[in-house]
């Protein structure tokens, strides 16, 4: 994981969706094969657009959706050769422990060989690398989104 492209742990406030994605298009540029990144905030907060906008930076093919229901895409390696898996940890845990949930997932195979993004993984997606970067996001009343991007080097 090269330097992020955009500034670290400063609210970078994004007026519409467009903005979320170009943040997220900007950071897949300083993102390699076993990058992990950590995406947190509510419902509503961009977390899907940023990662559409992270798979178009990394140039893989197909549409991007939240993978609510079926917890984890892959999407192929496009221009870039770097695949992405989409994980949403939303989900996970809601009858049983997350953490093992997600160790059931096999994302630290995935991680060898791609970018991974998690969804709702704050306080649990972190464990699967000893770096990665965590985006916080939120939606203010006036429906402007912000964002913080901190660099993790545990």
């Amino acid at each position: 994981m090269s330097a992020p492209q955009v500034p670290l742990d400063t609210d970078l406030e994004l007026p519409d969706v467009a903005d979320t994605e170009a943040l997220g298009e900007r950071l897949a540029a300083g993102l390699a094969a076993g990058d992990l990144v950590v995406l947190s905030g509510p419902l509503g907060a961009g977390k899907t657009a940023f990662v559409r906008g992270l798979a178009r930076g990394l140039g893989v093919s197909g549409p991007v959706t939240s993978p609510t229901f079926v917890i984890a895409r892959e999407h192929r390696a496009g221009a870039r050769g770097v695949p992405l898996v989409h994980v949403d940890a939303y989900r996970l845990g809601l009858a049983t422990d997350v953490a093992a949930e997600l160790d059931d997932l096999d994302l630290d195979t995935d991680l060898a060989d791609a970018v991974v993004a998690v969804e709702w993984g704050e306080g649990v997606a972190e464990r699967l690398s000893a770096r990665h970067l965590l985006v916080r996001l939120h939606r203010r009343p006036d429906d402007v989104r912000v964002a913080t991007v901190r660099y993790v080097d545990a």
